[in-house]
C-alpha cells in the first residue's frame, strides 16, 4: 500500500511539474498596456540614452527600444522601457564590470508588465542581473541583451524656503544681519 501511495504522489507531482507555465507564460505578452501611456517613444538612440545614461556608440546595435511614460499636468507620473540591444563589448564591460547601476546577479524571474511583442525569450537561457525594478537579461556570450525598468515619476521638490529680509531681522549676536558688500 506504501508503495501504491508514493508512486501515485509521484505520478501526482509529476502531472503538476509538466503542466507548470513557465514565467513567461504566467502573463500573456501584450502589446498595449491596460493604462494606455500617455506617451511612447520609439526612437532608439533617445530610448538608449535616457534608459542607460549614455549615448549608443556605432557597435551598439539597437534591433528594438521602447519608452512609455504616463503623464499628467504634474508631470511624468511613471515610466517604463524596453531595449533590445546586440551590445558592444564597452557596453558590456559598462554594464557587467563596471556594474554602472550596481546590478547584482539574479536568478528569480521576474514577470515584466505589459512587454511589447519583440521582448519575448526564454530567461531560463539569460544571465539575469537586477536592482530594484531593472532587469538586464545577458544571452549566452554577450550576443544579446534585453533590457527593462519601470518607476514612479519625477515628482516635485520640495519649495524653497522662504529668506528672510534684512531689515526684518530681530536676532542679536557678533555677526552682521546684512553680507558684506560686494565689489
Amino acid at each position: 500500500m506504501k508503495i501504491f501511495l508514493s508512486v501515485m504522489a509521484i505520478a501526482v507531482l509529476a502531472w503538476f511539474a509538466f503542466h507548470q507555465e513557465s514565467p513567461l507564460e504566467e502573463s500573456p505578452v501584450s502589446a498595449t498596456p491596460v493604462d494606455p501611456p500617455t506617451q511612447t517613444l520609439i526612437d532608439p538612440a533617445e530610448v538608449f540614452q535616457r534608459a542607460l545614461w549614455k549615448r549608443p556608440t556605432a557597435q551598439d546595435n539597437i534591433l528594438h527600444a521602447e519608452r512609455r511614460e504616463w503623464a499628467d499636468a504634474d508631470g511624468i507620473q511613471k515610466w517604463q522601457w524596453f531595449l533590445k540591444i546586440e551590445p558592444s563589448p564597452e557596453l558590456v564591460s559598462h554594464l557587467r564590470v563596471k556594474n554602472a547601476f550596481g546590478l547584482q546577479q539574479d536568478v528569480s524571474p521576474k514577470n515584466v508588465a505589459h512587454p511589447p511583442e519583440w521582448f519575448t525569450f526564454d530567461q531560463q537561457n539569460f544571465e539575469v542581473m537586477g536592482a530594484g525594478n531593472m532587469r538586464l537579461y545577458f544571452s549566452p556570450h554577450n550576443k544579446t541583451l534585453y533590457a527593462t525598468d519601470s518607476g514612479g515619476g519625477f515628482h516635485a521638490g520640495a519649495p524653497e524656503p522662504e529668506r528672510p529680509i534684512a531689515g526684518e531681522a530681530t536676532a542679536t549676536g557678533r555677526l552682521p544681519l546684512t553680507p558684506p558688500p560686494t565689489p
